[in-house]
């Protein structure tokens, strides 16, 4: 074995970071990112961090307001705990020296006066936690600096995760399928510098890689987001469910130079409306609550306004405040709007829907361990039962630091017992047979045409025919991928191509297997909600679909 730890860390976000920091002084830890510390979702979450503060809210609105979002499959027990130990996580921070934005003058109605509490879609109150527009990138700069400066983690960036390393299985690179007496000692790991794969043994391993945006062709995620954990895990044997609901974020920046550009929903909090080519507001048609509506139902109604019309974008219009509350309050977004030659504070800002957030992910308990032994999964990898059928804004990042909190407790705790005392040795990655690659189109193509099918058949709007379409392609990328896998030498874009392949494949069969509409999964063929069958989980665990 190459590397021994206690812990062994996959992924830099929020979660990762949190958790790494919480066991270090347990044990010694290993912190594995795919490209530097500070890459991640966490660092491009624009909005900020949901949490009851104000004296006007409670904790009970903000669970009502997030049942209300996930439209039926939400967790009611795991709801309470996010929320209930919200605000004790973001005063932890603060502590750290976290910044976020405060109020000019002290509101003695309020029970957290120095918070400048913004709104986002689906919160009936003022509860969003904000680093003015760049509050990911301020926790992340706060973890990370801690992380950095603890003497027990050892960070590995440029690594990319390949495949858990799963014990009783036998250990090359055709992994079999696993049993539930299985468990996970880590991980093969490539590190690119050295172009050679790894192995990182561990006594409890946790993965908190992100999401997988980049399994459409056009999304809000950095291009790390690949949707390594889940593939991983699932290939390992666990139990992944509800990968049917992909959020859409309803405004990103349409742009011919812009990439993975995120508009905040927290410009339609502070009153952004969106119109149409016309410069008519439309919302009004589609929801009581208009451009405060939930995400789902305002980029289905974007996507309808651009099939009827034809045109390339909508627009997001906030012109109407004062040119100073803009810059004071989206310095961010102001900035870069303007270097493409869009001023928001005069006019509106073209927009359109892209894929942002995974609501499904690899299952977990309450302490976010999965149902391979120590094995964890935090994060946006994770599906926690929060989230239900569509995640509420901002609701991602306070789900990280609680579920981070918890899952380091039952890490102390589990690394304390007898069976976790040893890691047991296992086999080098083998590549005998295998040689240097001169087909990188191959990785390419299919590449570019998974993003291009998952966005036009299994996108915002989807039906029996167009998964049945994207299927099949699926099918044969995925054979044609084995094939490839197995003769040459891996490298990262291999590895990311196969994972978003699996994940592609994960999304399809929870999206076919699910015969109704429900939050973010929308067929026409089946537009209504049916609570009598299908108010439960979609579970896959390889051959396994229930």
């Amino acid at each position: 074995m190459d590397h021994q730890f206690d812990f062994l860390v996959i992924g830099s976000g929020v979660a990762g970071l949190s958790f790494a920091l919480k066991v270090a002084d347990s044990g010694t830890v290993a912190l594995v990112t795919k490209k530097d510390v500070m890459e991640s979702n966490t660092s491009q979450a624009q909005g900020g961090i949901a949490s009851v503060f104000d004296a006007l809210d409670s904790f009970d609105l903000h669970i009502d307001d997030t049942m209300e979002a996930g439209d039926g499959l939400c967790n009611r027990d795991v709801v309470e705990m996010v929320v209930r130990n919200g605000p004790d996580r973001i005063r932890e921070l603060m502590s750290l020296g976290a910044k976020f934005n405060i109020k000019e003058s002290t509101d003695a109605e309020s029970s957290y006066p120095d918070l400048d509490l913004g709104r986002e879609g689906g919160h009936s109150r003022k509860r969003i936690v904000h680093a003015t527009d760049m509050t990911g990138m301020e926790v992340e700069r706060v973890l990370a600096a801690r992380v950095f400066e603890h003497e027990r983690i050892t960070v590995f960036e440029n690594h990319v995760a390949v495949d858990l390393i799963i014990r009783s299985t036998r250990m090359t690179r055709r992994l079999v399928t696993t049993n539930r007496e299985d468990y996970c000692c880590g991980a093969y790991i490539y590190d690119n510098e050295n172009r050679k794969v790894e192995s990182f043994g561990a006594k409890i391993t946790l993965l908190a890689t992100g999401g997988a945006g980049k399994v459409y062709l056009y999304t809000s995620n950095p291009d790390i987001a690949t949707g390594d954990g889940i593939a991983m895990g699932y290939r390992g044997g666990a139990t992944v469910a509800n990968l049917e609901f992909v959020q859409f974020h309803p405004t990103c920046l349409y742009h011919p130079e812009a990439k993975n550009f995120l508009i905040s929903e927290a410009v339609r909090g502070e009153g952004g409306v969106l119109l149409d080519v016309n410069g008519r507001a439309f919302m009004e048609a589609y929801h009581p609550l208009k451009d405060l509506a939930c995400r789902d139902v305002v980029a289905r109604a974007i996507d309808t306004e651009l099939k009827k019309s034809g045109e390339d974008s909508v627009f997001l219009d906030i012109s109407h405040k004062s040119p100073d509350f803009i810059k004071n309050r989206f310095p961010n977004l102001y900035n870069k709007c303007l270097g493409f030659g869009i001023d928001m504070t005069r006019e509106p800002v073209p927009v359109v829907p892209a894929a942002h957030y995974m609501c499904g992910g690899i299952a977990t308990d309450m302490h976010g361990r999965t149902d391979i032994k120590k094995l964890y999964a935090v994060g946006e990898t994770a599906c926690t039962g929060l989230h239900g059928a569509n995640r509420l804004a901002s609701n991602s990042l306070i789900e990280a630091l609680v579920y981070a909190d918890f899952a380091a407790r039952k890490a102390v705790e589990d690394i304390h017992r007898p069976e976790f005392n040893s890691i047991p040795e296992t086999p080098q990655w083998d590549d005998t047979g295998t040689t240097d690659s001169n087909e990188m189109i191959m990785v390419a193509h299919n590449w570019d045409e998974i993003r291009r099918f998952m966005w036009n058949y299994v996108g915002i709007v989807r039906s029996n025919k167009r998964l049945a379409r994207a299927m099949h392609r699926i099918e044969t990328i995925q054979e044609e991928i084995r094939e490839y896998y197995w003769d040459f030498k891996i490298v990262p874009d291999l590895i990311e191509l196969r994972n978003i392949a699996t994940v592609a494949e994960l999304i399809i069969k929870c999206a076919m297997h699910r015969k109704e509409s429900r939050g973010l999964h929308y067929n026409y063929e089946y537009p209504s909600k049916n609570d009598e069958r299908w108010q439960k989980d979609t579970i896959l665990r390889r051959s396994l679909v229930r």
